[in-house]
Formats: C-alpha cells, structure tokens, sequence
C-alpha cells in the first residue's frame, strides 16, 4: 500500500547518498559565524557592536534575545540531521513539519531581501535615513554581511535538504497537476479560509504597500526617520510575500487551474505562508518586548499589520495542510495496482 503522510519509512532504507551529507556539513557550518557571534555577545563581548550602539542600553533584554536566536540558530543543526540521518525518516511528520515551516519563513525573506538590497545600494540606495544611520549605527556593516551570508547559505541547503527528503517521503502527495489523482474536491471549511485570509490580507497589504511607496502614516517617528532603500525593499518584499500566499492558497482551494502542477501552488503557499506569518509574528514579539526610545515604540497600526499578517500566514498555511491531508486519505482508498 502506497504510504501515507502520515506513515514512517520502513526500517532497512538505503542509505542516503553523500551529496546529502555535504549539503549538511554546508548547513552546519554556515551556523558557526552566527552563533560564535551571538554567544561571545551572551559572555559580554562588544565585537562587532559600535560603542553609540542603543543594543549596549539594554543588557539583560540582549542576553535574553541572543540565547533564543542561538536556540533558534541551533535548530537548523538539528534540523539539518534529522533530514540526513535514518532515525529522520522515521519521526512524525509534524515534529518535522512545524519547525521546517517556522525555518523557511524565518529565512525565506532574507534569502530574497538581502541581496535585492545590497543591489539596490549599488543603484545609489542608502541602508538608512539621516537619523539613526551614520551617526548611530546599529551595528557594523561587516556583522550584516557575515550574519545574512550565512542565512542565505543555511537556507539554500536545508531548503535542497527538505526537498529531497519530502520528495522521498511524501513524493507521491504532489506528483503531476492538480487534476490528477489523487485529487481530492475542496471542501468548504477550506474555501472559506482560503477566502479569510484572502480578506484579511487586504488590511496589511494595504499599510505595507502605503509604506513601500513613501508614505508615513502610521509609523513611528523613529520607523521614520530611519526609512531607507533597505526599507522599501523589504516592505515591497512583504507585498509580493501576501500576495504569492493569498495566490497560493486560493489555488488550492478552488482548484481553478487543474493543469497547473501540483508543487506550484504547495510552495506558494507554503513558502509564502511561513514568511509572512513567522515575519509577522517575529515583528510583534520584537515591538511588544522592546523599551527604549518612546519614539521607537511601534503604532497601533504597525502592530496590527504584523498581527494581520501573521493571521493571513496561518490561515493560507492550515489550506495547505489540509490539501496534503485530503491526498494523503484519498492515497490510501485508492487500490494497490
């Protein structure tokens, strides 16, 4: 019987081949500026930090957030074995899933803004406004360059890493176009949230795309004034991400184009899902725990566009689940050839 998203692989697999086990050393090793960085930052080093910096104000609240990026940092490495080691193939799908999604979102936005950025400052763009850029500087420019490098390898690794093993373990849930069996008819639970997040996507679609285009309603004084290129690249990001979501769930959904492949519309909205969802919520918790300069302090309005988005990501992520749920049942009524 064909296996199901929910079943294991069976004891006995063929070892994995080696390219698998270089892309994790890549993945591993791609960690190791970030996380000697964060974690001579914890011990109260000041290496890479300019001595005006306003991260030197609060002491305790940047341990606090180096030691949870260093657990985060640290789950790619375990995210990297379990995807190339026999005892992976055999975990349920959800302790696999849920972090890998969390991953992808989290890295999914830099891997594409950060070089997009670097390219528009060769275009005459400028990373920053006039306060807060040059005279304060967060922190320097080469602690960007190694920490966003090293982001954008662990993503292409652990990305091709997840592939491969997705395509190995649940290949069949998405091989051929959306018309093809196992095909599953949409029910209604999932077209009415497919058209949630479709109407719940306009509110920070609209303050992001506002934003994006210079204007400054709703910003803080301090967003203001440190609105650059940099900016405006990421909150153009931030609308092609909820639109690709919104777009990716509504085609599973409705299934308005069953010539499409099934992968189109899975890594719209399951990529896209995750960045605006994991970004959204990682921007909130940001704002909501930050002190300092009042006129840092977020609006109302910015933190109603990282809740919105973050719900817009949930919704458009439990469509794609729900797809792959509804093929994976239909595999197995399906008779054995």
């Amino acid at each position: 019987m064909p296996q199901t998203l929910s079943s294991a692989v069976p004891a006995g697999v063929p070892a994995l081949p080696r390219s698998r086990g270089l892309l994790r050393a890549v993945a591993v090793v791609a960690c190791v500026p970030y996380l000697a960085l964060k974690t001579a930052w914890v011990a109260g080093s000041h290496v890479g930090v300019p001595a005006g910096s306003p991260l030197l104000d609060h002491r305790a609240g940047m341990i606090a957030a180096n030691v949870l990026t260093i657990l985060m940092d640290g789950a790619v490495i375990v995210l990297a074995l379990l995807l190339t080691r026999p005892w992976g193939r055999r975990v349920p799908p959800w302790l696999l899933v849920a972090p890998m999604w969390a991953a992808t979102g989290l890295l999914a936005p830099v891997m594409a803004g950060y070089p997009l950025q670097m390219l528009v400052r060769a275009l005459g763009g400028s990373p920053a406004g006039t306060s807060g850029g040059e005279d304060e500087p967060f922190l320097h420019a080469w602690v960007f360059a190694l920490v966003y490098t090293g982001f954008i390898v662990q993503g292409l690794a652990l990305g091709t890493l997840f592939a491969l093993y997705a395509r190995d373990r649940w290949g069949h849930l998405w091989h051929g176009r959306m018309w093809d069996p196992p095909a599953a008819p949409a029910g209604v639970a999932q077209r009415v949230t497919a058209v949630a997040a479709a109407v719940l996507a306009l509110f920070p679609l609209t303050t992001r795309i506002m934003w994006a285009c210079g204007g400054t309603t709703g910003l803080s004084a301090g967003a203001v004034a440190d609105r650059g290129s940099d900016f405006h690249v990421l909150e153009s990001l931030y609308v092609v991400f909820l639109i690709a979501a919104v777009t990716g769930g509504a085609l599973l959904a409705f299934r308005r184009a069953p010539a499409l492949p099934v992968p189109v519309p899975l890594a719209l909205a399951g990529v896209c899902s995750a960045a605006v969802a994991c970004w959204g919520g990682w921007m909130a918790m940001a704002a909501l725990i930050s002190g300092g300069d009042p006129a840092d302090r977020p609006t109302g309005l910015m933190l109603l566009t990282y809740a919105g988005q973050m719900i817009v990501g949930l919704l458009v992520a439990a469509v794609g689940a729900r797809f792959l749920v509804a093929r994976s049942a239909r595999t197995v009524k399906r008779p054995v050839a």
